[in-house]
């Protein structure tokens, strides 16, 4: 138990019977305006608490109300993804001359890091951090050599901090005994009414995005990165989530890749601007990653009820994933996604909460 001096940052550990002997924590990281939920399970955001345009506080993502219930996560509510968050198609590709075979948890494709991906590995919670300005949390896991298929050990750590300014920095930090694909994200579900307004269709969503990367049916890159200008995919315009959602031809709602105008490796830059007009609440996400892969929670049946009390509808939330490039081993014209030893994958997503009254 951390000790609460400023009661800023709060862990209290939860040991389940399931979970075996790995210790298994609630993390709550708190200012005066957000509160943000976390366990070392999966590395999970839980909850994510901010102000509405009046000042009052929902919770913002979606979410199981106990800790054990993350073990059968289906929709991977507030998980770490990796070691590759998103499709690898077959779950296969060639490096360095080898063909490696990753597990295929996914209608014959790897997703998300495979069957036991780093969403349901125990994170090992090295150490918190206070300052005047800052909260936060370091986790750690070792992906040990041949973990669903990947090659060489990887070295990971995610650093959640959560500032005064209303700022929750995610810190991604890996390193490798052996080339492999790396590309580490989160998977939160934001409604910013606080699950209040059964969907999302009314938010307003700006992705700072002129291109998309084409996919096939099976929802896989084809290798080919077409222009959004003209296409119901364009959100380069803040445009509400439902204006077009219907007229997708072959589609149950946007599960799309859009690449970020202005990327430049190591440069944070702002990559999705999301509002709901009527709560006044504004989420800006920003990163250093290439892209964006944007799911409007389109398989959501309504058969999970959440933290909120309500049932999870299809466009019920929004998930905004920074990334690498889905599939990206399998594609030489994609920007790399191989870690090699002797190198360090560092990576940056922020999501900042505002009220149009004080943006």
């Amino acid at each position: 138990m951390l000790d609460n001096k400023k009661g800023l940052l709060e862990v209290s550990s939860i040991r389940c019977a399931h979970f075996e002997d790995d210790p298994v924590y609630l993390i709550k990281l708190t200012n005066e305006e957000v509160t943000v939920n976390l366990t070392n399970f999966g590395s999970i955001i839980t909850a994510i608490y901010t102000e509405d345009g009046n000042g009052t506080k929902k919770n913002i993502v979606a979410g199981f109300d106990d800790i054990k219930d993350y073990k059968n996560n289906p929709h991977y509510f507030g998980c770490a993804l990796g070691r590759y968050a998103g499709r690898i198609a077959g779950g296969r590709f060639k490096l360095n001359d080898e063909f490696i075979q990753l597990s295929q948890n996914d209608e014959g494709n790897h997703l998300h890091g495979g069957f036991e991906g780093f969403n349901k590995k125990v994170w090992k919670v090295k150490s918190f951090i206070r300052t005047d300005e800052t909260v936060g949390v370091i986790m750690e896991y070792l992906s040990e050599n041949g973990e669903e298929g990947y090659p060489g050990n990887l070295w990971v750590k995610i650093k959640y901090t959560l500032n005064s300014r209303n700022q929750l920095h995610i810190e991604y930090n890996a390193q490798t005994d052996k080339s492999t694909p790396v590309n580490l994200s989160n998977h939160s579900y934001f409604n910013l009414s606080g699950f209040e307004t059964g969907n999302i269709l009314n938010h307003k969503l700006r992705v700072n995005a002129s291109y998309y990367t084409e996919k096939s049916s099976e929802h896989l890159p084809t290798g080919n990165i077409l222009s959004l200008a003209g296409t119901l995919l364009d959100f380069l315009n803040s445009k509400e989530i439902g204006k077009d959602i219907e007229q997708l031809s072959g589609e149950e709602g946007f599960n799309h890749n859009y690449v970020l105008v202005d990327h430049l490796p190591g440069e944070v830059i702002l990559a999705a601007i999301l509002e709901d007009e009527e709560s006044g609440r504004i989420l800006k996400v920003y990163t250093d990653q290439p892209a964006v892969q944007v799911y409007t929670a389109n398989d959501w049946t309504g058969d999970i009820c959440g933290q909120q009390g309500y049932p999870y509808q299809k466009h019920g939330a929004i998930a905004l994933e920074t990334q690498a490039f889905p599939d990206a081993p399998n594609h030489p014209n994609f920007p790399d996604a191989i870690l090699h030893p002797g190198q360090q994958y560092l990576t940056t997503t922020i999501y900042q909460f505002e009220t149009s009254a004080n943006s």
